[in-house]
């Protein structure tokens, strides 16, 4: 078993290798917490008489499923996304029909059904689905640079070198028993990048902290293309900082 990050060096090109990762982690421009648009997973209403009905929708991954090839196989794509967080969405509606939860946005949801620490059941679900959200927007195809600017600063900081952070970030990910996450995350009370990894569906957003990249380590994320071995390259075409950190570094 291993855990494996491509150096930048490619970040632009194909590695030579044979491929050995599902996905291509980056930052993304988000303003605030990344919430899905209204198009990609947010919440839905309509009126039927004086009764609001909701219903949360199946985000679409922003590029063509075999896009990551072959870091991440279409085959793979295909289920965890059209199946495993389809599943999520479609079970989350299910429970929320006679739910006086209607009206949340998802991260409203998450955190109301977190209930500090004593999840109620449709914490799962939601989480999941937000989760997934964010993933696909963590990943893209191709490549690109080392993070840029304020976060390459803040990363230094934190972690005293690029190379530490990404260290940190596969030893914890190794680490991690059972399924859960991986993720890079803003703690916005200590002002610092921290990695953190959470077991099964729950997320830095209920604690307060702000996510910046996140990835899945249940085995559906990686099981088709690399069996049981649980073996990842991830590269970092890292390009912008989250907009709503700028006032931290």
């Amino acid at each position: 078993m291993g855990f494996h990050l491509l150096s930048p060096s490619y970040c632009c090109g194909y590695q030579p290798s044979p491929p050995i990762s599902h996905g291509l982690l980056r930052f993304r421009p988000v303003t605030g917490i990344p919430k899905p648009s209204p198009q990609k997973g947010q919440l839905h209403q309509s009126r039927r008489a004086s009764k609001v009905l909701a219903y949360y929708g199946i985000t679409t991954p922003p590029y063509k499923l075999d896009a990551l090839e072959p870091y991440m196989s279409q085959r793979t794509l295909e289920l965890h996304w059209g199946k495993h967080h389809r599943d999520y969405v479609d079970s989350l509606n299910k429970q929320l029909v006679k739910s006086p939860l209607y009206g949340h946005t998802m991260e409203e949801l998450i955190k109301v059904t977190y209930n500090n620490g004593n999840p109620l059941p449709e914490f799962n679900n939601a989480a999941q689905v937000w989760n997934h959200d964010f993933f696909w927007e963590s990943m893209q195809s191709g490549g690109g640079k080392l993070p840029q600017g304020g976060v390459l600063q803040q990363i230094e900081k934190d972690f005293d070198s690029y190379s530490n952070f990404r260290d940190t970030f596969v030893e914890s990910a190794m680490a991690l028993f059972g399924s859960g996450w991986v993720w890079l995350v803003l703690r916005t009370e200590e002002k610092k990048l921290s990695v953190v990894r959470t077991s099964n569906a729950i997320c830095p957003l209920v604690w307060g902290d702000i996510p910046i990249i996140a990835l899945d380590m249940w085995e559906h994320a990686y099981y088709l293309d690399y069996k049981d071995e649980n073996i990842w390259a991830i590269r970092w075409p890292i390009e912008y900082s989250h907009e709503d950190t700028s006032s931290f570094w």
